[in-house]
């Protein structure tokens, strides 16, 4: 019994020693605070991994995901469309766009003839004043759709900038360009060549922007930004070059018309010329049917006097005999 109240009188005493130390308490606050707040953290984190179940990860506002369309670069829809060369001063545009609402004289500069047939220009061709070759720059950045080789145009290279709005160069030659690629403005794309289509041209670029599959006038939005053409409405120009085509037929046909009329007239001139000349020869021929079949009887009348002549004379002879 001795010995249990010493080992617990000695017990006791060790914990009193420890806890009269000074650092005993801080310690003891720390540690408990330590417990406290990892237990805390503990049952946040729990919560959250069952809170994550109930998301819905397709709903969220991550590009592509809802919408098809894509994101624009800031950088992008601040530039302006410029010219698709190192130097506009020296550049010289050979043919004007056609503009369907334009002045007569400069819809007649805007035609381009091929194949015995005059074309509308869908944009504009853009040569140098010493009539050498140049660099062909993006007049935008924008990602490369097409890079075809084509004979008839002489090459061509389109770089999408938004969706509906494309640029094409056409008539290019040294194509730097794939398919996919990224461009910046102002890289080189190709160089200016020649094409067969418009072949007065001489060495030149065929410069075409176009929003919907519908050529706008290049020269209308350079030094403007891409928003100037995103708001463009095409369906008032659609309807317009339909109008503007139905009546090149309607003046194509008139002619036609008024030829066929004449024709048809010219016919039955004819026709009457026809019936006047068959009357014509009917009364010619009822005439000599006439004459023909008066004619006889004379002649039978001439014969019978006739051959009461020779027989008077042969009497007249034999009574002189």
């Amino acid at each position: 019994m001795r010995e249990e109240e010493k080992k617990r009188s000695s017990q006791d005493s060790s914990f009193k020693r420890f806890m009269k130390k000074r650092w005993a308490f801080p310690a003891i606050y720390i540690a408990s605070a330590a417990i406290i707040l990892t237990g805390v953290l503990w049952y946040q984190t729990s919560d959250n991994a069952t809170d994550t179940d109930s998301y819905d990860y397709e709903a969220t506002d991550i590009t592509g995901k809802k919408y098809d369309e894509p994101a624009l670069e800031v950088n992008r829809a601040m530039e302006n469309f410029v010219m698709p060369v190192k130097d506009p001063d020296s550049a010289v545009i050979q043919k004007q766009f056609y503009d369907y609402d334009g002045k007569a004289e400069e819809q007649e500069a805007a035609l381009v003839f091929y194949n015995n047939t005059y074309h509308p220009n869908t944009g504009i061709d853009i040569a140098t004043k010493d009539g050498e070759t140049f660099d062909v720059l993006a007049a935008l950045s924008g990602k490369v759709t097409k890079v075809e080789e084509d004979s008839l145009l002489g090459n061509v290279i389109e770089v999408e900038h938004d969706k509906g709005i494309v640029t094409q160069y056409q008539s290019v030659t040294e194509m730097n360009v794939e398919v996919g690629d990224q461009v910046e403005q102002g890289d080189a794309l190709a160089k200016a060549g020649e094409s067969l289509f418009n072949e007065e041209a001489g060495v030149h670029v065929h410069f075409e922007i176009r929003k919907d599959g519908m050529p706008v006038n290049p020269l209308d939005y350079f030094n403007k930004p891409l928003s100037s053409l995103q708001e463009l409405d095409t369906t008032d120009k659609a309807n317009a070059e339909e109008n503007s085509g139905a009546t090149e037929e309607n003046d194509e046909a008139a002619p036609s018309e008024d030829k066929s009329a004449e024709e048809s007239g010219k016919t039955e001139d004819e026709g009457s010329a026809e019936e006047s000349a068959d009357e014509n020869a009917g009364n010619t021929e009822e005439d000599e049917s006439a004459d023909t079949e008066e004619d006889p009887a004379g002649t039978s009348e001439d014969e019978g006097q006739t051959d009461d002549q020779v027989e008077e004379d042969t009497a007249t002879e034999s009574t002189d005999a």
